[in-house]
């Protein structure tokens, strides 16, 4: 056994220069495996082993998946709430983590309370939670959207599908979408407006700006863009809320040129061999109407994405048809989304890295021997992090392996070796002295 240099009462901890104030660098990022000493050869299992995303490498494969937390001030800027709320993971080892639905348009968010970064102030507030990140040698990425008719609602927390009104600080006169169409007839939400291609334009300028905001100003690993649950660009490629018979509308081809504009522009403005780009998708619609997007659709669309340079899909489902039957409702043998990323990985193979997201935390083993067998690449796990900020040290504690620790919270589990010699040595002087 080698025994660590003798440690000394005049040591000191390294400090992190990612931000103005002491927090200690970690020596080895947190969430990385750390080889069995008493069996060295044993490998890490799949879930554990690095990944590379493009020009990045994380250390595992499960990361944090991005929450609407409706906490931004009256300006769409961040807050302290956004800094603890993110520090909690970041200090504890995801591969990586996604900051929530943040609009790029200033009429584009979901509430008056998320973010936003459709200026440079708002960029500016984000930074703290980025530096911090980088102070844990975290990797950090953020999710731009735009709501489209679903923007200007209430916080989930307060309600389900309500409009929010001019009382509260909603703008339910300047929701637009791709048709004139409600998310719910007779609902609670908006009657959006259809966008002119005008607007259309601007919103994908609106994207690329706010990609070289979050990367200049904010100083983000990675440019996540929502592609999902009935917002915006997901509105643009479904059949059944895009009606327009312009050249955003009609075929699949015209359907899904919002999405493939938003992309280019973004990569017209971010250096994506230093930036990779996610893109989460609703794989199928859920919907009754036969002319809802299936999963033979999203694997067109993930051709599409292979050809623009897209880094990695992310695979979710519905949030586009209010006739969706309930998660409740369905009996799974499987997570919910774990069939639709298997298809997908099936269809794209090495050529595109693959993520699922949807209650991958109940179980463990069988996320991870969903990794093992490639069903696909990468876990997105969301509530099961709001419950378990540790998450991936539970992952690791369920799969029987250990995980290198921030300092001040691996200590106390693992203390090293030279602090229990000198431990039993203080313990041996003390009974001799007796």
């Amino acid at each position: 056994m080698t025994i660590p240099k003798e440690v000394t009462s005049s040591d000191e901890a390294t400090d992190s220069n990612a931000v103005p104030y002491y927090v200690p660098e970690p020596p080895v990022k947190a969430g990385t495996f750390k080889e069995n000493e008493s069996d060295p050869n044993k490998p890490a299992p799949t879930i554990f082993k690095p990944l590379k995303v493009g020009p990045l490498t994380l250390q595992n494969r499960i990361g944090v998946s991005p929450m609407c937390q409706y906490s931004a001030d009256n300006e769409f800027k961040a807050t302290p709430y956004h800094l603890i709320h993110y520090g909690s993971f970041l200090t504890r080892g995801p591969g990586i983590t996604v900051v929530e639905s943040t609009s790029v348009s200033e009429y584009g968010g979901l509430s008056p309370h998320d973010l936003g970064i459709w200026t440079d102030d708002q960029a500016k507030s984000l930074k703290p939670i980025v530096d911090y990140a980088h102070s844990q040698k975290q990797l950090i990425s953020i999710q731009l959207n735009h709501g489209g008719r679903k923007a200007s609602g209430q916080p989930m927390f307060l309600h389900l599908e309500q409009l929010a009104d001019e009382s509260v600080g909603g703008w339910p006169d300047k929701v637009k979408a791709p048709s004139a169409i409600p998310f719910r007839p007779h609902g609670n939400l908006a009657t959006p407006k259809e966008l002119t291609i005008k607007e259309i334009k601007q919103i994908i300028e609106d994207f690329g700006d706010a990609a070289k905001r979050a990367v200049e100003i904010s100083g983000f690993d990675v440019i996540s863009l929502h592609a999902a649950h009935g917002y915006l660009a997901n509105e643009f490629y479904s059949p059944i809320a895009n009606k327009r018979t312009d050249e955003y509308g009609g075929s699949f081809e015209n359907r899904t040129r919002f999405l493939s504009e938003v992309i280019d522009n973004v990569k017209s403005k971010i250096d994506i061999t230093k930036i990779p780009i996610f893109v989460r998708i609703s794989a199928k619609e859920n919907s009754p109407d036969p002319e809802s997007w299936n999963i033979e659709d999203s694997k067109k669309l993930a051709d599409i994405l292979i050809e623009k340079g897209v880094s990695l899909l992310d695979i979710s489902s519905g949030g586009n048809d209010y006739r969706q039957p309930p998660r409740s409702g369905i009996k799974h043998t499987e997570p919910i989304h774990v069939p639709l990323a298997r298809e997908i990985k099936q269809h794209v193979g090495d050529k595109l890295l693959v993520s699922c997201v949807g209650g991958l935390e109940a179980n463990p083993e069988q996320t991870a021997k969903f990794i093992e067998d490639g069903v696909f690449d990468f876990a997105f796990i969301g509530r099961g992090f709001l419950r378990d900020p540790g998450l991936v040290w539970s992952f690791a504690d369920k799969l029987g392996v250990r995980l290198y620790q921030a300092l001040q919270l691996g200590w106390g589990f693992w203390p090293n070796k030279q602090q229990i010699i000198d431990l039993i040595e203080r313990t041996e002087n003390l009974s001799t002295k007796d």
